[in-house]
């Protein structure tokens, strides 16, 4: 259960997980299924298209406001478990605003290669039950299995920037492969976890797979498309042993080291445990764990900021997060997944689905980023909400936050939105200049 869910349910979720700058938060309407089930179709499909205005507005007197109409059409075609693709990304049209280089058509959404990448919002190919499985689309609160180097991850925290992210799942015998690229069309982020079922390794095929596993995971960041900032490569080792296994529930405590390659100063440890409990109606994961970090090393470092941190970290000195000196100490981590559903159908789309990791460091820092997504009304009324707080505590903290309401009628075609929250964007200079957004809008669709 500690392996990455259904790609095909984070296919359909796509709909709703998007970046921090004015597009969707709130997962879409699904009816539940009717009392007796008819029989199994192999292919859905679903059509979209949202018009909204889209205001980004300068803050502290930073550059001009801006205005778009913004028209977002969208197409999702499900084979099943082993095949998906979903289609679709905004094409912003200039209403106000002419700064300098001003465009009909909003020129940072297409400037690059990966920019293009966000016409692919998802493409499935396998499963977690296949040998082999591929992932392309955008990718948040991505988790890097153990999640010691990478965690809760989103490569679209900067507005400006829509790379198209790939996952690569494989099994051979006892040894389960996960790879990863933040940009399948830039050089950025590439990183690796191989875990390795020592049961299955020293005693055969076991009962249950992976209850007692080593693994070693490394990532490197090219740090050159999505802007220029400096390069890094960290590695880490992680032993985990699940020590209470039921059905719908394991208990698993774990326990790892990491670094930087090349120089031996910078370390960091870790030991902590968790419980998984799934269910069709209820999910919950919790995790909690004991950090040390020294030499500028720490655990989670390609996490929810680091689109934004790898210009411009948190703190007084506004260096990368690469050149940042980071002060030798102690951490408490913590993280929770809380799912709930008034029905059993088992899908992705739930009435209340929060998120939450928190880290409060021995020297004063706490970091904690989260949302919440709740449906209300028989679906009608969705609403979601979610922050990030970094450095919080010391100078130089870093806070953003942003909400989505959407309401359907007319039986459910139609749907209202609005939408509003804070912005950073990355400048040439390697700062970072504040900004919001607000949006309102309709969409229609074929979903029921």
């Amino acid at each position: 259960m500690r392996r990455k869910r259904s790609c095909l349910a984070v296919l359909l979720l796509l709909l709703s997980t998007r970046g921090w700058a004015s597009e969707s938060s709130v997962p879409e309407q699904e009816a539940p299924p009717a009392p007796s089930t008819p029989p199994a179709r192999s292919w859905y499909y679903l059509m979209r298209i949202e018009a909204t205005t889209l205001a980004l507005l300068p803050r502290a007197g930073m550059g001009e406001e801006e205005g778009y109409l913004q028209v977002e059409p969208t197409f999702i075609l499900d084979g099943g478990r082993d095949f998906g693709i979903n289609l679709g990304a905004p094409v912003r049209f200039r209403m106000w605003g002419d700064g300098e280089g001003a465009t009909f058509v909003r020129r940072a959404d297409w400037d690059t290669l990966s920019d293009w990448g966000q016409l692919v919002r998802g493409l499935l190919l396998g499963s977690n039950d296949a040998p082999l499985g591929i992932w392309f689309g955008p990718l948040e609160e991505h988790r890097l299995l153990s999640g010691h180097l990478v965690r809760r991850y989103s490569n679209r925290t900067n507005p400006d920037y829509h790379p198209a992210g790939g996952i690569f799942t494989g099994t051979l015998g006892p040894l389960y492969t996960e790879a990863f690229a933040s940009d399948v069309l830039g050089a950025r982020l590439l990183g690796a976890e191989f875990s390795l079922d020592m049961e299955h390794l020293l005693f055969g095929q076991p009962e249950q797979r992976g209850r007692y596993t080593l693994a070693v995971s490394a990532v490197h960041d090219w740090g050159r498309a999505g802007g220029a900032a400096p390069s890094m490569t960290l590695a880490h080792l992680d032993a985990m042993a699940v020590v209470v296994a039921r059905p719908g529930m394991e208990a698993y405590v774990n326990a790892g080291w990491g670094g930087r390659p090349g120089d031996g100063g910078a370390w960091g440890a870790v030991v902590g445990g968790g419980v998984d409990s799934l269910s069709e109606r209820f999910n919950l994961r919790l995790r909690l764990e004991a950090r040390r970090q020294h030499g500028g090393f720490r655990q989670g470092f390609f996490g929810a900021d680091y689109e934004l941190a790898r210009f411009q970290a948190a703190g007084p000195d506004g260096v990368p997060l690469a050149e940042a000196r980071f002060p030798d100490g102690y951490s408490a981590f913590a993280e929770a997944l809380v799912e709930w559903d008034a029905v059993s159908y088992g899908g992705p789309y739930k009435h209340l689905r929060l998120s939450v990791g928190a880290e409060a460091f021995s020297w004063g820092r706490v970091d904690v980023d989260g949302r919440v997504a709740v449906q209300l009304f028989q679906r009608a009324l969705e609403v979601a909400v979610k922050g990030l707080a970094v450095g919080a505590g010391k100078p130089g903290a870093r806070y953003l936050g942003a909400a989505e309401v959407r309401w359907r009628f007319l039986g459910g075609a139609l749907y209202a939105m609005g939408t509003g929250g804070t912005l950073l964007f990355p400048t040439v200079e390697g700062t970072l200049r504040p900004g919001a957004f607000a949006s309102v809008g309709l969409g229609v669709d074929n979903a029921r």
